[in-house]
């Protein structure tokens, strides 16, 4: 493909990676028509989109050889890389033109390392961050940072009116990427703000559940934490965004504000309480900080009688 056609559903897409977000966004891709081939370490993930019609591939390579735009949706920086550069990885059989559009958030470092490897195989690389949880994913309402060349991007539009409400080009390789991280920031430290808000609350003997419902309707708490108090109140942390991969994030913010000497005190904090709430094992939500905070309320020794 040219950096500037646009992407058809004459066009035929690769999509590697079928967790939480990727599989929902894999799915509303076909849906909207576009020949599908799919790959994912879990067979039974690729297999379930093969009975909706996509092909299923058996690693990265074998997917490269037949699409012309492949899509990405992995958890880390390592499996973003062997995806593509390792054994049987993307670069290994991708035709000359072909066009990346990596979903997983990863540091902007890595995604400039494989920008810079796929140009010297004439292949387009664009980060197009996700921001949203899996019921956007599922109603194809999320929002879309992209960083790389903007013909590219401008080009794939087509693909992110199937999986998104809006787009936003951002800048050069690794912009996207830097967006999110910015976007992640406030999204962590929000809820842990939530989560200590709540557990003061229940400290001053607040009624929980007209706490959660009064919380959720001031001004002050954004329409992306006003679910996550519904689910709370509830004592539901079902994952739609796993507190493993808040834990991921946080690393990747404070890693940049390291290399670019900012200090983040609020966010080192929050970050703290997130690794606590990930180390516990269970595969929750991140607002599941909620409780952990609820908890400390618990068990907190009484304070000395108003006077």
């Amino acid at each position: 493909m040219l950096p500037d056609e646009k992407a058809t559903t004459a066009k035929r897409l690769g999509f590697i990676g079928l967790g939480f977000l990727g599989s929902r966004i894999a799915g509303r891709i076909l849906a909207a028509g576009f020949p599908m081939v799919v790959y994912d370490s879990d067979i039974d993930k690729a297999k379930a989109l093969g009975a909706r019609g996509a092909t299923v591939a058996r690693h990265p390579a074998e997917l490269a050889a037949e699409v012309d735009i492949v899509l990405s949706c992995l958890p880390s920086d390592a499996a973003v890389e062997a995806v593509y550069t390792g054994d049987g990885g993307v670069f290994q059989k991708a035709r000359s033109a072909t066009r990346i559009i990596e979903l997983s958030t990863i540091a902007p470092e890595t995604i400039r390392r494989l920008h810079q490897a796929a140009r010297r195989r004439d292949i387009f690389v664009l980060d197009v961050s996700v921001s949203g949880s899996t019921p956007a994913a599922e109603a194809g309402t999320l929002t879309l940072f992209g960083g790389g060349e903007r013909k590219v991007f401008e080009a794939s539009v087509p693909i992110f009116a199937a999986i998104a409400k809006q787009w936003f080009y951002i800048g050069p390789s690794g912009s996207g990427l830097a967006m999110k991280l910015v976007v992640n920031t406030l999204l962590g430290l929000g809820m842990q703000a939530i989560a200590e808000a709540v557990a003061l609350g229940s400290a001053l003997d607040l009624p929980r559940d007209l706490l959660l419902d009064t919380l959720a309707k001031t001004a002050v708490v954004a329409p992306a934490f006003a679910g996550k108090m519904v689910s709370a109140k509830q004592h539901d942390y079902t994952p739609q965004f796993p507190v493993r991969l808040m834990h991921k994030d946080f690393r990747l913010v404070l890693a940049a504000a390291a290399r670019a000497g900012l200090d983040m005190p609020a966010t080192e904090a929050a970050a703290a309480v997130n690794a606590a709430e990930a180390a516990s094992g269970g595969e929750e939500d991140f607002s599941a900080v909620i409780r952990r905070m609820e908890q400390q309320a618990e068990l907190a020794p009484a304070g000395p009688p108003a006077t």
